[in-house]
């Protein structure tokens, strides 16, 4: 797996994934269990959906 969440994308996912968490806990919803996918991929530094667009927000290193 190559790395395709970086930076900014992945502070988003980690605030969203313990946000989805936190909200669903106090409303004890299963919504809860939803959050711990954005943050399962922040930590990962990977996300499946980017696969099939080609997409990566991981800085790239430039040859000289």
């Amino acid at each position: 797996m190559k790395p395709n969440v970086g930076g900014i994308d992945k502070i988003i996912r980690i605030i969203a994934g313990l946000s989805i968490m936190a909200v669903g806990a106090y409303l004890q919803s299963w919504w809860g269990a939803v959050g711990i996918i954005p943050l399962i991929t922040a930590l990962i530094n990977w996300c499946p959906a980017y696969l099939p667009f080609g997409w990566s927000t991981c800085k790239t290193k430039e040859a000289e």
